[in-house]
């Protein structure tokens, strides 16, 4: 039997997924956190716990990705994997785990399931993570034909590590270092924007389309947001270039600390645009306004 108000969220514990769950609620729905560590979501969501329903599943484990989407109307796919380590490599989560959420959710009747990918995606990449990316979409498609997938552009946030990174590197940094020379583009979206079209995309009337590119409302090259994140934060550093090839050889040996502070994946992201497409929909179609860099900088540095 269908619930059609629950939404099972595996990743619901992350960054977006906290998001996408308290965005769901709003909407009236009951979030089903699937996670490897369900308690750790009554941590998470004290005050929303009455509609909460943590589940253990395994995205790597079929019997308990089934029995998470038993019954749910819809459901979304946010896990992602930024380092590999051991079997936990981007193929395995970003495309055998997803194709195995994707078709679960087909077979147990779930009419509405939502991928959450990233702008870049492209399955010729040369960069191992933006390869598996691509071909995660296309797995998912072939497991689910009417799967909704969500491109965010880089997201940021309160606690984040994106933005709040970057405020506390700028302060403490009076020489600050460009990924190359800065004038990599990219339209930072704000995670609430995309947690509220996941949120959308998840109601009975369905999405205008299959797939959404959710970028801010500005483009910026990277040190051109710099700029303007140091400006709101009342900060004046000095902005040097640094070759890509620095800072891969430097993401290669913070990978080896038990919390890389930089990984390979990123600086390959960093060089390459992450811009919305303009023939793509993304939050106007979904009736979204999205939020500026600028005014979530000012709530976050008036907060410290």
């Amino acid at each position: 039997m269908t619930d059609d108000r629950c939404v099972t969220v595996f990743g619901g514990t992350g960054f977006l997924g906290r998001a996408i769950v308290r965005h769901l609620h709003r909407h009236g729905f009951s979030a089903r956190i699937a996670s490897r560590r369900p308690e750790r979501a009554l941590t998470l969501f004290p005050d929303e716990s009455a509609r909460l329903q943590p589940v253990a599943a395994d995205v790597h484990d079929d019997a308990s990705v089934a029995a998470a989407l038993a019954g749910a109307c819809a459901a979304v796919n946010a896990v992602s994997l930024y380092v590999e380590q051991g079997s936990e490599t981007f193929q395995a989560v970003h495309v055998e785990a997803a194709a195995r959420v994707a078709r679960h959710a087909r077979e147990r009747g779930v009419a509405r399931f939502i991928h959450i990918s990233g702008i870049g995606a492209d399955a010729a990449s040369r960069s191992p993570y933006v390869r598996s990316r691509g071909e995660g979409e296309a797995a998912v498609r072939a497991a689910f034909p009417g799967a909704i997938v969500m491109r965010p552009a880089v997201m940021f946030g309160p606690d984040d590590a994106f933005l709040t990174t970057i405020l506390g590197l700028l302060r403490e940094l009076p020489v600050y270092p460009l990924f190359g020379d800065g004038s990599t583009r990219l339209q930072p979206a704000y995670v609430e924007d995309v947690a509220e079209a996941v949120a959308r995309c998840a109601q009975a009337e369905g999405a205008p389309a299959l797939l959404f590119e959710c970028g801010g409302p500005r483009v910026y090259s990277y040190s051109d947001l710099l700029r303007s994140i140091a400006a709101e934060a009342g900060l004046r550093p000095v902005f040097v270039p640094l070759p890509f090839a620095v800072w891969h050889a430097l993401a290669l040996g913070a990978e080896f600390l038990p919390k890389a502070p930089l990984t390979r994946n990123q600086v390959e992201l960093m060089e390459i645009d992450t811009v919305a497409s303009p023939t793509v929909p993304g939050l106007p179609e979904l009736g979204i306004s999205p939020s500026t860099v600028e005014q979530i900088t000012r709530e976050i540095a008036g907060a410290h």
